[in-house]
């Protein structure tokens, strides 16, 4: 059996600047600082000699294949993506960047940002257009109803505000 894995499904392409920056910083922390501070480690732990047996050694190496594999990913996840910084022609609808409050069917209030698969972790009130509930958002206006398939059955939404926050935006 060879090596060959499929890739993971990236998701959608589209990016706000701020996660463009993240990525990109990201990319460089790992480029410019993080592999060279390794890479040093290695040739001084292979200096030491038996390598078999060196755990510096042997967890320094399994570090650069850690980094390598992510510095490979974000290039070429950085390399196709779309980076939206303005609004959208038509702001009274959900599309991708827009913070969306919504009524729950048992009346809390909860609010979130429509942001691509790559930013879901930079806080926790943003949730990716390629999630059931962002990709039922999309195209919605206000006071329409949205229902969604959760884990425990279905829970109902009604979009109470849509309001768009983008690069030299408000």
């Amino acid at each position: 059996m060879g090596r060959f894995r499929p890739s993971e499904t990236p998701g959608s392409k589209y990016i706000t600047p701020e996660g463009e920056r993240r990525l990109r910083s990201e990319l460089d922390e790992l480029w410019r600082v993080e592999r060279p501070r390794v890479t040093q480690a290695v040739a001084e732990a292979a200096a030491q000699g038996d390598r078999s047996e060196n755990a510096e050694y042997l967890y320094g190496k399994r570090r650069l294949r850690e980094i390598d594999r992510r510095v490979r990913f974000l290039r070429k996840r950085l390399e196709g993506m779309v980076t939206v910084s303005q609004r959208p022609s038509d702001s009274t609808r959900v599309y991708f960047g827009a913070w969306v409050s919504l009524e729950r069917d048992d009346g809390q209030r909860v609010r979130y940002r429509i942001v691509g698969p790559d930013e879901i972790d930079m806080a926790p009130e943003y949730i990716s257009m390629d999630a059931p509930l962002g990709r039922a958002l999309l195209r919605r206006g206000l006071d329409d109803e949205v229902t969604v398939e959760v884990p425990g059955g279905t829970r109902s939404y009604v979009i109470v505000e849509i309001h768009y926050q983008l690069t030299n935006d408000d």
